[in-house]
């Protein structure tokens, strides 16, 4: 019989913690080999989420040479799809598309599943799309700042639509009224598209909506543009200024990015970040991106984390000050 000594024990220990740790390494440095991927959109198929999600998807299919499908989990202003990842597997096979509502939700609603700074870990910004400020046909202001003056004169006389509460559209017209100093009364809608056909029909009187739900509508004369929200020029409607230069500070987008669960191996992480920015880099998706008015980003890890730490700082004080809630 041999003799077992405390040397032993170590040895046979560390071989042990060793081999579980080769697999675990091995499967990062082969992910995603040929398993099937998810790619998880918190909203309904064909809005700009969905467009992102699918543009990713098909991009990371053909560069991992495996099977990327889109799978669209609405609810709770992303909520569902948010939590269904969080609450996912940790081996890079459930991507998320990340929407702006992960810097506002847990502040809109009073109860959340998921910790949204805790369980996601998000890795690579894919785009970016602005609003644009416009009136129905028949406010036919000049520029920003004659609204303003208007508005100033007429506190609370004039509406403005919005998606609902707690979306971006919302949020640009509470920040536009703070930034500006002005009063105007909020109609919240289910869905961008019941809002947008009550400002064309002239039921309501402003939106700050995405570029793209509402830039044809301006073409065609049905309302009134006046600027986008982004910070600088929108190079997909060079005719308008920014809010900003009437309204300093004020710079309101969409954006969108790829996460995955926390606890999800680095190493499985670097490959999902390198890919992401690999393929932002590629003209087919800039262009399919750019078809819906959107800027293609692809930033690294660092980079979006510190947006989403803006983003969540800045809404979260607008949110908590105006006590905004979704529920």
């Amino acid at each position: 019989m041999s003799k077992i000594t405390r040397r032993t024990v170590v040895g046979g220990a560390a071989a042990a913690g060793l081999g579980l740790a080769v697999p675990h390494i091995a499967r990062a440095q082969g992910f995603p080999g040929t398993q099937t991927i998810k790619v998880v959109v918190p909203y309904p198929a064909g809005g700009s989420t969905d467009i992102v999600g699918r543009t990713v998807a098909d991009a990371l299919s053909a560069l991992w040479k495996t099977t990327v499908i889109v799978e669209n989990v609405a609810g709770a202003g992303a909520n569902v799809g948010m939590d269904r990842v969080a609450k996912g597997p940790t081996d890079g096979t459930s991507l998320l598309v990340i929407p702006p509502n992960i810097t506002t939700n847990q502040f809109l609603y009073q109860k959340m599943l998921f910790d949204p700074e805790k369980d996601i870990v998000a890795i690579s910004q894919v785009s970016s799309l602005s609003n644009l400020l416009v009136t129905k046909k028949a406010l036919k202001f000049a520029s920003v700042k004659e609204f303003i003056d208007y508005l100033k004169a007429n506190p609370g006389k004039i509406n403005f639509a919005s998606s609902g509460i707690g979306t971006t559209i919302h949020l640009s017209g509470e920040m536009f009224k703070r930034l500006a100093g002005v009063d105007m009364v909020h109609v919240a809608y289910r869905g961008s598209a019941p809002a947008l056909n009550d400002l064309v029909g002239g039921q309501v009187d402003v939106m700050f909506d995405n570029l793209p739900s509402v830039h044809p509508h301006v073409k065609a004369g049905t309302l009134n543009g006046l600027a986008v929200t982004a910070a600088k020029k929108v190079s997909f409607a060079p005719e308008f200024p920014t809010v900003a230069e009437t309204v300093p500070g004020f710079d309101v987008q969409s954006w969108f990015g790829i996460g995955v669960r926390a606890g999800t191996s680095t190493e499985i992480i670097k490959k999902i970040e390198t890919d992401i920015v690999a393929i932002c880099k590629q003209a087919d998706v800039r262009e399919r991106l750019a078809r819906a008015s959107m800027e293609t980003v692809g930033s690294a890890q660092p980079e979006f984390q510190k947006w989403i730490d803006i983003e969540r700082k800045r809404w979260g004080q607008l949110i908590t000050d105006l006590k905004i809630t979704a529920q």
